[in-house]
């Protein structure tokens, strides 16, 4: 088992920015599917009504759902995602907490583990002359060492900054609030902030 190859190192399977996309947002939207259609889903599927509710079913869903993303990664590229690898090994570990308790604390906790690991994980590569977004990235493009240095820079901060919206957000609004939020509100404000980022994208892309 191989995880994704360091930045520019073209000896690897490159899969469709479109593909890869599709990928990691495909469980969080079976996520708010199977929360918002719980009921609906549990009458058609008695058997399902026994998670308990819409959270749990959503949960149970979004585990599947995850493990199935990655399965199919790997079977394009022979290889792990690491930043999705890292986020489905939390969504299990905390989905399985959230279902056997049967205390959705769990799984809205999940978010913010996962975006400080993350930020933590970015900053801390910068703080040892490594720019690790580059593994994330490098088949959507290619930019030099000081562009892949900026930008994990600022990907590490924003991982803070969703950590500490996701936090205000379970913690004064609905379970139903908050799993919209997780997708109209999060995905929005990461295509905004990754928007913002093509100034310095273009600024230090390598020719084709």
């Amino acid at each position: 088992m191989e995880f994704e190859h360091s930045p520019n190192d073209k000896g690897h399977k490159e899969v469709s920015p479109l593909l890869k996309l599709a990928l990691e947002l495909g469980p969080l939207l079976i996520f708010f599917v199977a929360n918002s259609r719980g009921e609906q889903l549990a009458e058609m599927f008695p058997a399902l009504g026994a998670l308990g509710q819409p959270i749990f079913l959503a949960t149970a869903a979004f585990m599947v759902a995850i493990t199935i993303s990655l399965g199919v990664s790997y079977y394009l590229t022979r290889q792990l995602p690491i930043m999705p690898v890292v986020s489905g090994i939390v969504v299990l570990v905390f989905g399985a907490l959230t279902l056997y308790l049967q205390d959705e604390l769990f799984i809205k906790l999940k978010p913010t583990i996962v975006n400080c690991l993350f930020g933590t994980i970015l900053l801390g590569g910068l703080f040892f002359g490594k720019s690790l977004l580059g593994y994330v990235f490098d088949s959507a493009f290619k930019l030099d060492d000081e562009g892949w240095r900026k930008l994990t820079l600022r990907w590490g901060v924003f991982f803070f900054v969703l950590a500490i919206i996701n936090e205000i957000v379970w913690r004064n609004f609905s379970t139903d609030f908050w799993v919209d939020f997780k997708v109209f509100g999060f995905m929005p404000i990461t295509m905004v902030f990754t928007m913002a980022q093509l100034p310095l994208i273009q600024k230090h892309s390598l020719e084709q």
